[in-house]
Parts: structure tokens; C-alpha cells; sequence
């Protein structure tokens, strides 16, 4: 299994904070013989505004000396998990949650504008310290 991202604990207690229940901790996915271990599984509980909706959550932390490699790394990785959760569990929609300062660097640029729109990222800001999401971005 891989190593946790730096924040992961930040973004379980802020989905939960949001009203999201963890459900996978990793989300286990199997296609082709190949496992594979998205960050988190979550979906909201009956009762709730979104009763139903099944998240899986891939943490980034944007922590080495290149944004823009981790930026190409992180669009790959979220790439394979959305065509394998569109293929085994379609109603579950990805997202990849970024600390703030990431959403508010790389992600402001032009490039960073470009990825989100050309790739469809759904994303999940998230205050590093408050561990609280910020912004939901479709």
C-alpha cells in the first residue's frame, strides 16, 4: 500500500468536518490484475444535502522542488483513477484536493487554468491548518 500523503489526516477530518462520512481508507481498486489505492473513499449520509453521492479523493501536496512536474505527475495519476472509476464504479466521482496555497499558486497560473479545464480536474481546496475545505470546484 503507499505512503500517506503529508495532509492526509487534514483532508479526512475536513471532509468529515464538511459532513462526509470516510468509508475507504484507502479506496481499493482492482482493474486489468492491477490494484490500486485511491487516498479516500467517502460518500454523504442519508439526510444530507448531496444523500448518496460517493466521492474517491486523491490527496496532493505539492511539496517538491517543481510545481510543474507535480503538477504532470498528479494529472497522470488522476487521469488513470477517473477512466478506471468510470469503468468499475461509475458513480463515484473523483476529486483531487490540494492545500490552498497550491490552488492559489500553480492552479492561478495560466498552465495550472489550462489543466483544469483541458483535463476536467474536480477539485477539492483545502486549508492546510483549519482542516476545513475551502472551495468545491466541479
Amino acid at each position: 500500500m503507499p505512503k500517506k500523503d503529508i495532509y492526509h489526516n487534514t483532508v479526512v477530518q475536513a471532509l468529515i468536518n464538511d459532513g462526509w462520512e470516510i468509508t475507504h481508507d484507502p479506496l481499493w481498486l482492482s482493474y486489468g490484475g492491477r490494484n490500486i489505492y485511491v487516498d479516500i473513499g467517502a460518500e454523504q449520509p442519508i439526510g444530507l444535502e448531496k444523500e448518496g453521492v460517493k466521492i474517491a479523493v486523491e490527496i496532493k501536496s505539492f511539496i517538491g522542488a517543481s510545481d510543474v512536474h507535480e503538477l504532470g505527475l498528479c494529472i497522470g495519476q488522476y487521469s488513470i483513477y477517473r477512466n478506471i472509476l468510470a469503468e468499475i464504479e461509475p458513480e463515484r466521482v473523483l476529486y483531487l484536493a490540494v492545500p490552498s496555497y497550491s490552488y492559489y499558486g500553480i492552479f492561478q497560473e495560466p498552465i495550472g487554468q489550462l489543466m483544469i479545464s483541458r483535463e476536467r480536474l474536480k477539485l477539492i481546496v483545502f486549508d492546510e491548518i483549519g482542516e476545513k475545505i475551502r472551495q468545491w470546484i466541479h
